[in-house]
């Protein structure tokens, strides 16, 4: 079992800057796969950016490409920088771990409980 914690959303005005940070309970990512989604409100779950275990590659949405970095800190932690943030990136953002590709949603195992990220104008 993997449990995922996310932290480090807010509010940001546009233009600006958040990492969040995704911390495993209990084991580390090991061989696990990590990745980002997000869900504005009213909208499905889309992917925002993944992680080889190995950290061998890494793959962004092309709306974030450019702008977001995915990255590992250790055995346990997966950081977002997200930067240059604009009112569209406003979504609770979760984070998601899978023995497979992370891309889409039927992909993910674990989720985590998701944390708000909000840009205002």
């Amino acid at each position: 079992q993997v449990q995922l914690v996310e932290s480090g959303g807010g509010l940001v005005q546009a233009g600006g800057s958040l990492r969040l940070s995704c911390v495993t309970s209990g084991r580390s990512f090991g061989l696990y796969n990590v990745g980002w989604f997000r869900q504005a409100s009213g909208k499905e779950r889309e992917f925002v950016a993944t992680i080889r275990w190995d950290e061998s590659s890494t793959r962004y949405a092309d709306p974030v490409k450019g702008r977001f970095i995915i990255s590992r800190d250790g055995a346990n932690t997966v950081h977002l920088r997200m930067n240059s943030l604009k009112p569209e990136d406003t979504a609770v953002y979760y984070c998601a771990a899978s023995r497979g590709v992370i891309t889409t949603t039927p992909s993910v195992d674990y989720w985590g409980q998701g944390t708000q990220v909000t840009v205002s104008t």
